[in-house]
Parts: structure tokens; C-alpha cells; sequence
């Protein structure tokens, strides 16, 4: 056999009390890319850019051949199939490009079902989205021990948010503004030199559900065990049901991507313009859509304050750019 010649595999994967997910492997015989997988670290650039290349080379190969697939389906099978994730094994799985940068987890290629079924009656009409690219996603939302790194080195405007008393260190960063937010993300590409950014809402989704079809990552339903959010049905506290602040990240278990507190803890900007509803007119591409005057982002995940329902996958609520509370936070996305 070449050298070059690859191979595909399709088979399907359950996870115990989730969803079935589509899972496409490709397995390369590319002697000429460096092979292996695990975490790259910064400080040796040529082995993190090689093991980049090397994912993103036979990713492509992957989604092509997924893709044509895919299109044999009617757009009514297509909508109702079970989300795809294009995994390259012995692949680079996470990054970090430098001392003071957050940790940075490789999210594969996909595609997937985005808003919510009619049974949930909820108000965020469904459709396919294709995320034809692996991109890096942030493992945790921004903390205060990262923001002060920034502040640090002279960037994010200077700006020292309020913490309420919480504790800084390894608690997220809150009373941020979506302004604040891509401030700290141009820090990051002067420091780096890499394409920073905030994700899109529609890349955020997809990495929240990590190929489930689930209310929440969890399954139909989340507890404050799972998460942190006001689970008390009178909304008293604080207690282990409504803690009534927020919780250093990573208190609870990952998702399937290896993605912590995507619900819960502090409500998460991303690039996206408000809209209030999903029309034809939504990017299915991964892309964010920033059609509109602009002024309203969306946010997405929920936070410590609010109720089960608004940690949904597929929950969206908007704010102001330039508005802060002390439950909205961010996380941030890293092209590869």
C-alpha cells in the first residue's frame, strides 16, 4: 500500500444514558507527518505547528469523504440524524502557547442538529450545522489568575473586574463586558501570534453537546451535583442547591470533549449579534452571525444565578456589549 493511501472506518458509538453519536475515524498511513497525541506544549513550536498540520491534513480527508456522505440524506434525514464528529486518532488533543495562555482543547470536526426539538417547546428552532474544522477551545471559562496575566503584560484596557468577595485565583472571571472579553483575546494574539477568538454560538453548542442530542450534555436533566446553578425550587440559599456565587472552575466533571462548566457557573459570551430568533438567514457553516446593528451579543450556558433551564444546550439569551454582571464570564476559541 502508498504511503499516502487512507483508510476510513464509520462505526457507531453509545454512551451510557446519552445519545447515539455518528463517529467517523480516519486512520492515515503518512509516514512524512510526525504521529502521536496528548498535549503540545508551547515551547517546542515546530512539534506543536507539525502535529497541527498533521491533524488538519488528514481531518480534511476525513470530513470530505464524511460529507459526501451526508449529502446522499434528504434534508429532513439530515436533520434528524444523530450529530457526526470526525475524530483523527493519535491526534493532538490539547495546547497551550505559552506560560500565561489558558489551556487549549482540540474539538474535531462535526456536524450536528443546533436548537431544540418541538417536544421542548422551547423557542430555538433547529437546523444543521456543519463544522467542517477542528478548532481549539479553551478548557475552562477565563479565570482571574489569566485576566491579571493580561493585565500584567499590559493588556486587557487595563481593566480590573470586580470579584464580590468570591476569591480571585481559579474562579471564573466575571462583571466583564463583551468589549472586555475581545480585549483579552487581542492580548492574546499580540502575545502569541495565533488567531484568538471568542467562538461562535453555533461552535459553542457544539462543543457544549459533544455529540449529544440531550437537553444538556448530562442527558434531559442536570443536577447541582453536575453543575453550578440554582437547582432550589424557591429559589432560597445558599445551600448546595443555590450556592449563590460562583465556584473555582473545574469543580465538576468535563464533558465528552474534556470541556468544563460549558453549563453552569457563569453565563459565557460568544461572537454572535443577538437575534431573536433562528431564521434562513443563520450561518450553517460554524461561522458567527453578525448580521444587525450589533449592539446586543449573545451569551450562552447559564450561570450560578439561573434556573436548570437556562443551562440547556441549546438556551440562548442576549445582553448589551457593553453591559457586565457578576454572572457572565467567557471562554475563549483558538483557529488551528
Amino acid at each position: 500500500m502508498p504511503k499516502s493511501a487512507q483508510i476510513l472506518g464509520v462505526f457507531r458509538t453509545s454512551v451510557p444514558g446519552r445519545a447515539t453519536v455518528l463517529v467517523l475515524v480516519l486512520s492515515a498511513m503518512l509516514a512524512f507527518l510526525p504521529q502521536g497525541s496528548g498535549t503540545a506544549a508551547g515551547g517546542d513550536r515546530p512539534d506543536l505547528e507539525a502535529r497541527i498540520a498533521d491533524l488538519k491534513a488528514k481531518m480534511t480527508a476525513l470530513v470530505s469523504a464524511g460529507l459526501a456522505q451526508l449529502t446522499k440524506l434528504s434534508a429532513q434525514q439530515r436533520l434528524a440524524a444523530p450529530p457526526v464528529i470526525w475524530r483523527v486518532p493519535d491526534a493532538i488533543t490539547e495546547l497551550k502557547d505559552c506560560v500565561d495562555c489558558p489551556q487549549m482543547v482540540v474539538i474535531p470536526a462535526g456536524e450536528f442538529t443546533m436548537g431544540s426539538p418541538p417536544s421542548e417547546m422551547e423557542a430555538e428552532a433547529q437546523h444543521r450545522v456543519t463544522i467542517a474544522y477542528p478548532f481549539a477551545v479553551s478548557k475552562f471559562t477565563i479565570t482571574f489568575d489569566e485576566w491579571e496575566a493580561c493585565l500584567k503584560d499590559g493588556g486587557c484596557d487595563g481593566y480590573l473586574p470586580d470579584d464580590q468577595g468570591w476569591a480571585r485565583g481559579n474562579r471564573p472571571v466575571i462583571d466583564v463586558t463583551w468589549e472586555n472579553a475581545t480585549a483579552y483575546v487581542a492580548w492574546l494574539r499580540r502575545k502569541t501570534g495565533k488567531r484568538y477568538r471568542l467562538l461562535s454560538e453555533s461552535e459553542w453548542e457544539y462543543a457544549a453537546r459533544a455529540g449529544t442530542m440531550t437537553r444538556f450534555s448530562v442527558g434531559d436533566s442536570i443536577s447541582p451535583s453536575q453543575a453550578n446553578f440554582d437547582g432550589s425550587d424557591d429559589g432560597s440559599g445558599p445551600s448546595e442547591t443555590n450556592r449563590q456565587k460562583t465556584l473555582p472552575v473545574g469543580s465538576f466533571s468535563p464533558n465528552a470533549f474534556g470541556l468544563y462548566d460549558m453549563q453552569g457557573n457563569v453565563a459565557q459570551w460568544v461572537e454572535d449579534c443577538w437575534h431573536d430568533d433562528y431564521t434562513a438567514d443563520v450561518p450553517t457553516n460554524g461561522s458567527a452571525w453578525l448580521d444587525g446593528k450589533c449592539d446586543g451579543r449573545v451569551m450562552r450556558g447559564g450561570s450560578w444565578q439561573d434556573s436548570q433551564g437556562e443551562l440547556r444546550s441549546s438556551a440562548r439569551t442576549g445582553e448589551f456589549k457593553v453591559m457586565s454582571s457578576y454572572t457572565d464570564g467567557f471562554r475563549i476559541a483558538r483557529d488551528l
